[in-house]
């Protein structure tokens, strides 16, 4: 063999079907990848809304205890002190009827509270949430012992078995 020859074998490099191997092997991996990518982003943005809204549970409980039974801004009421989300969405105003920040929202909770009825912490997943929780919604009632417990409207492979779904989808 002369230099000539050697010299363009080793700059030989790829053929083209040896890239368009690769390119199809790429596409199939990425067809698998993104649903599942997306399925893992839902399910984590409803268990951070069962989260968001779940900590108001501990404030609706203290002012029970306080004897607060009606959720405001007056003298003896309750404020839960829920924060923004950018998740959620529906109520763009807090508890006390104070604006939140653009692109944010928080749980509504039931008054008065310990009445005639249950109380219930509602989360609605807003816009911002990944395209199949858009507009679901995360209801926690407290029980007339004091114990919560949480359903929800997500689809089944989205809800996690703390916060069961309470439709067949």
């Amino acid at each position: 063999m002369n230099r000539r020859t050697l010299a363009r074998r080793a700059q030989a490099g790829f053929t083209l079907i040896e890239l368009m191997i690769v390119v199809a092997i790429i596409g199939i991996l990425a067809a698998i990848a993104i649903p599942q990518y997306q399925t893992y982003v839902a399910k984590s943005q409803v268990t951070r809304a069962i989260g968001e809204s779940g900590a108001l549970k501990t404030a609706i409980e203290t002012c029970i205890l306080n004897g607060q039974l009606t959720v405001g801004a007056a003298t003896g009421n309750c404020d839960p002190q829920a924060t923004g989300s950018n998740i959620l969405g529906g109520n763009t105003k807090n508890q006390l009827g104070v604006n939140l920040p653009t692109g944010t929202s928080v749980p509504m909770v039931s008054t008065p509270l310990a009445g005639a009825g249950a109380d219930t912490i509602t989360a609605t997943l807003g816009n911002s949430a990944a395209a199949g929780i858009s507009g679901k919604t995360i209801i926690w009632t407290r029980g007339a012992d004091g114990s919560w417990t949480c359903q929800s409207n997500v689809l089944i492979k989205y809800a996690p078995p703390a916060c069961p779904t309470s439709s067949a989808s």
